[in-house]
């Protein structure tokens, strides 16, 4: 059996921390480049544009990103653990 609790906090600060992680990548200026490196070693062109820093949508960024990973692990461990008992 997964302990919910665990396994939902364990999951939503990873996924929280991989976005702060980016999010300091973006205010540091290297999103960009980040992104352009990324895409090319893939043998693509990048699409995308990254905005301009803004702390609020940081802070936004970090917290969603917690709660869906949160919500997301809890329910995978619910069903994990009704089937297998």
């Amino acid at each position: 059996m997964i302990n919910k609790q665990k396994f939902a906090l364990t999951f939503g600060v990873f996924a929280a921390v991989m976005h702060a992680i980016w999010a300091l990548v973006v205010g540091l200026g290297l999103g960009q480049s980040f992104m352009d490196f990324v895409y090319q070693m893939h043998f693509m062109q990048n699409p995308y544009s990254v905005s301009a820093f803004s702390f609020t949508r940081a802070v936004g960024l970090v917290a969603l990103a917690f709660f869906v990973a949160y919500v997301v692990s809890s329910i995978f461990a619910t069903i994990w653990n009704r089937f297998h008992k």
